[in-house]
């Protein structure tokens, strides 16, 4: 799901940040859009750093993408907190005079504002009657909790807790069926790292993020998920039983050991193709006058075609191949081939390099079957792409 993040400059703006870290674990793609003064209680590198995204409180920066029109519209859901009574004014009375009063106004999807001020400051008739003018539009303003403010004072103003607002930013957005309620999935993800020496190791680009959005919708739709992760940086998402490996060897060892167990595989993991054939006990040295290195590689075990062979009746292998075109195909007519060479039931093929595919917050799948007839496509944000592959499990159940 898209989420926008507003945030208005009041102190209470550091909650905001423990509700992102939340929202990101949910495997939620979220957009931070603070005002100029949010910016001075928390800076733009902590917003992304922890969203991943770019951040600006400014409509006239990245102008050529129509930002203040174009996140409102993506949106599945608007999140604003804290809202301060400056922000409720100027919504109220339809500003668009920075970059999240804009968005407010493009937005289609459901709102929710989180006040947080001073108590005198929520109690004035003019916050009271933003607020009620703001809920006769189909806004869902919070209640301030009461306690503790600013300094001394204590009273109804605070901001709720990150955990309450997690939870009643969620429900606002329909839940997604319970269809996998009762099923165990597996999921590899990440990139996997072999060895030449105790430094060094022969790797990709793979972050994680598709494997996690797997399992996070995995989870949301009742499922019972294992998440063989190797060498990702993110945070797993709730709720998952979690198994940490690094080599193809090791990813091997306990993908074939989990897969017995579950109804469904997604090998979404990037697993090296070539391992070094031996990995140096110490440090490989410069050698003057030398500059060249030669390692011998040797091929790894091909782990999906393993799982494809061992599965057991009604188990559903889904595999991922992300591939580039080059001058003897394209590729989608790579990732044909191997659908047919590979025999899973499903083979996700996704362009990769130039911005797209690894480490991006977006992916462009097509499905195919085992004969590498397309049955499904989807161009979306991760979360959106697991979902449909879950969709498209479902139908072969």
């Amino acid at each position: 799901m898209r989420i926008v993040l507003g945030v208005a400059g009041g102190i209470a703006a550091y909650k905001s940040v423990l509700l992102l870290r939340l929202l990101r674990e949910a495997g939620h793609d979220v957009r931070v859009v603070p005002t100029r003064s949010a910016l001075q209680f928390i800076g733009r590198a902590t917003w992304e750093a922890l969203s991943g995204e770019p951040v600006t409180a400014e409509v006239f920066e990245d102008v050529d993408e129509v930002a203040h029109v174009a996140i409102g519209r993506a949106a599945d859901l608007v999140v604003v907190a804290p809202a301060t009574a400056d922000l409720l004014a100027r919504a109220a009375s339809g500003r668009a005079d920075d970059l999240l009063t804009a968005t407010l106004l493009t937005a289609g999807c459901p709102v929710l504002l989180a006040p947080a001020m001073h108590s005198e400051m929520w109690a004035h008739p003019a916050t009271r009657a933003n607020v009620a003018t703001l809920r006769s539009r189909g806004v869902h303003v919070l209640e301030p909790d009461s306690g503790r403010l600013t300094g001394a004072d204590s009273g109804p103003g605070r901001l709720p807790e990150p955990e309450s607002l997690l939870a009643a930013a969620l429900a606002l957005v329909p839940a997604r069926p319970d269809d996998l309620s009762g099923r165990t999935v597996l999921i590899s993800t990440g990139g996997t790292r072999e060895p030449l020496d105790p430094v060094r190791y022969l790797g990709n680009r793979s972050s994680g993020r598709q494997g996690y959005a797997l399992a996070a919708a995995a989870v949301a739709r009742g499922a019972e998920v294992v998440v063989v992760s190797a060498n990702v940086a993110l945070p797993p998402p709730a709720g998952v039983r979690l198994v940490a490996v690094e080599t193809a060897a090791e990813l091997r060892d306990a993908v074939r050991e989990a897969a017995r167990g579950a109804n469904a595989v997604a090998m979404a993991a990037a697993v090296a193709d070539f391992r070094p054939v031996r990995a140096e006990d110490a440090k490989i040295k410069k050698s003057a006058g030398v500059p060249f290195l030669s390692v011998d590689l040797v091929e790894t075990v091909d782990v999906l075609a393993e799982l494809v062979a061992e599965r057991r009746p009604g188990q559903v292998v889904v595999g991922f191949a992300a591939e580039t075109g080059d001058a003897d195909a394209d590729v989608l007519e790579h990732g044909r081939a191997k659908a047919r060479r590979k025999g899973a039931d499903l083979l996700a093929v996704n362009p990769v390099g130039h911005g797209r595919g690894f480490g991006s917050l977006d992916n462009d799948v097509t499905l195919l079957d085992a004969q590498g007839v397309v049955v499904g496509a989807m161009t979306g944000s991760k979360l959106d792409v697991a979902h449909a592959v879950w969709d498209a499990v479902l139908r072969l159940w």
